[in-house]
C-alpha cells in the first residue's frame, strides 16, 4: 500500500533568497548592534516580513563583509567606511560607463 501526499502549491511559502537576520550575522560575523546601526543610517534597507522581521539581500552580505573589512583595517568607524564604499561603488559604476563609451566610439 503507498501512500500518497498532495500538496496544495499555493499553501507553501514561495522560495526566497533572502535571509533572516541571524543567518546574515552568522555569514557576515557584524556585530547585531552594528548592523542595527547600518540600517538606522539608511545604507542597508533589508524587507521586512508582516512580522516585522528583517530579510537581508544576498549581496548585502558581500557589502558588509567588506565593510567590515574596511573599518578593521583602517580603522575608522561604520559611518566612513559606508562613505568609503559607497564612493567605491560609484567609482565602479562610472568605470563601467566609461567602457560602455569607449566601445561605442
Amino acid at each position: 500500500m503507498s501512500l500518497r501526499i498532495k500538496l496544495h502549491t499555493e499553501e507553501l511559502p514561495a522560495t526566497s533568497e533572502l535571509m533572516i537576520w541571524s543567518r546574515f550575522i552568522e555569514l557576515t560575523g557584524i556585530h547585531p548592534s552594528r548592523l542595527g546601526e547600518l540600517i538606522e543610517l539608511g545604507w542597508l534597507c533589508p524587507n521586512k516580513t508582516q512580522e516585522q522581521c528583517y530579510l537581508f539581500h544576498p549581496n548585502d552580505v558581500y557589502k558588509v563583509t567588506k565593510l567590515e573589512r574596511i573599518c578593521n583595517d583602517f580603522e575608522i568607524p561604520a559611518l566612513a567606511g559606508t562613505i568609503i564604499i559607497d564612493l567605491l561603488e560609484r567609482i565602479e559604476d562610472l568605470e563601467l560607463q566609461v567602457r560602455d563609451l569607449r566601445r561605442l566610439l
